[in-house]
C-alpha cells in the first residue's frame, strides 16, 4: 500500500532539527527567566506572603461570595452565547451562500457590520442605551442579556464567515455530486457541504469559543457578576488584588483547556460517525488498487 505524502510540510533535516532544539532551549530559558522575574517582583511587593493567600482556603472565598459564583456567571454567559452564536452563524453563513442575491446581500451587510463593531461597545450600547432603562427585562437580568446579545452578534458573525469559507474550501466535486443526483443547491448545501465544512473548521470554531469565554469578562464594565468582577471584589475585600487575579486567570486557563478537550472529543466523534469529508488524495492509486476499487 502506498504511503500518503504530506504536501504541506516537509520533514526537518539534521540542521533544522538542531535549529529547533536550540530555539526550544532558548525559549525554555527565557520562560524560566520571566517566571523568576515575576516571582521576584511579587516577593519584593510582599505578594507571596502567606497572609495574602490564606483566604483562598476558606469557604466564603470560593462558595459563598466570590470565585465560584463568579465562575458560574462566566460559564452561564459563555454557554448561552455559544449556543446562540452557533445558531446565528450557521443561519447567516448559509444566507451568505444563498443563490438569492437579496438574501446574500442582507446577510453580508449584517455579518460585516457586527464583525466591525467592538464587543465592549455593543455591551455598553445594549445595556445603557436600552435594557437598563426600558424595563423589558428586570434590572438584575439586564447585564446578562446585554452580554449574551453582544457576544452572540459578534461571534455569530465570525462563525458565519467560518461557515462560508469552510464551504468554499471544499472540493468542487462535492456540490457537483449533489446536483448530479437530483438535489437542489440548497439541499446540497445542507446535506453534503455544511456537515463536512463544520467538521473541517472545528479547530477554528474551538478558537472562537475560547474567545467567547474570555470576552465574557468584559461584562464587568456593565456590572455583570462574572469571574473577573468577582476577583476584583475579592481583592478589594481581602487586600490581595494580585493573588485574586492570578487565581481567576488560572480558572480561565482550566476552563479553556476543558473546552478544547471537549471540542477534540466532539471532533473525534464526528469523524467516527463519518460526518467529515474524506482524505484528500494527493497521488494516483496504483493500478492494482484502482482495479480493486472498480470491482
Amino acid at each position: 500500500m502506498t504511503a500518503a505524502h504530506d504536501v504541506l510540510f516537509d520533514a526537518p533535516g539534521p540542521r533544522a532539527r538542531r535549529r529547533h532544539a536550540v530555539m526550544t532551549v532558548v525559549g525554555v530559558v527565557l520562560m524560566v527567566a520571566g517566571i523568576w522575574v515575576v516571582l521576584r517582583r511579587m516577593a519584593d511587593a510582599n505578594q507571596l506572603e502567606a497572609y495574602q493567600w490564606k483566604g483562598f482556603v476558606t469557604e466564603p472565598v470560593w462558595w459563598t461570595s466570590y470565585l465560584l459564583p463568579g465562575l458560574w456567571g462566566t460559564i452561564k454567559a459563555a454557554a448561552l452565547s455559544v449556543v446562540f452564536a452557533g445558531i446565528f452563524g450557521v443561519v447567516f453563513g448559509m444566507g451568505r451562500l444563498s443563490h438569492v442575491p437579496a438574501i446574500r446581500w442582507v446577510c453580508g451587510v449584517v455579518v460585516e457590520f457586527f464583525r466591525a463593531v467592538p464587543v465592549l461597545m455593543m455591551m455598553l450600547f445594549l445595556y445603557f442605551g436600552y435594557f437598563a432603562t426600558s424595563g423589558v427585562v428586570s434590572p438584575s437580568t439586564a447585564p446578562l442579556v446585554s452580554v449574551v446579545i453582544a457576544l452572540t452578534l459578534y461571534n455569530g458573525s465570525v462563525i458565519a464567515e467560518l461557515v462560508r469559507s469552510g464551504v468554499h474550501g471544499l472540493p468542487k466535486g462535492q456540490s457537483e455530486a449533489g446536483l448530479s443526483i437530483g438535489l437542489t443547491p440548497g439541499q446540497t448545501l445542507r446535506s453534503i457541504q455544511l456537515p463536512q465544512a463544520l467538521t473541517a473548521m472545528l479547530p477554528a470554531l474551538v478558537g472562537q469559543l475560547v474567545v467567547v469565554l474570555k470576552d465574557s469578562a468584559l461584562g464587568y464594565v456593565i456590572t455583570y457578576p462574572e469571574l473577573l468582577s468577582a476577583a476584583k471584589t475579592l481583592g478589594s475585600a481581602y487586600s490581595n488584588t494580585l493573588p485574586a487575579y492570578i487565581v481567576a486567570a488560572l480558572l480561565f486557563i482550566v476552563l479553556n483547556y476543558l473546552l478544547t478537550r471537549l471540542a477534540g472529543y466532539v471532533e473525534g466523534w464526528l469523524k467516527r460517525r463519518g460526518t467529515g469529508g474524506g482524505r484528500i488524495v494527493t497521488e494516483a492509486p496504483a493500478q492494482g488498487e484502482a482495479e480493486a476499487a472498480t470491482t
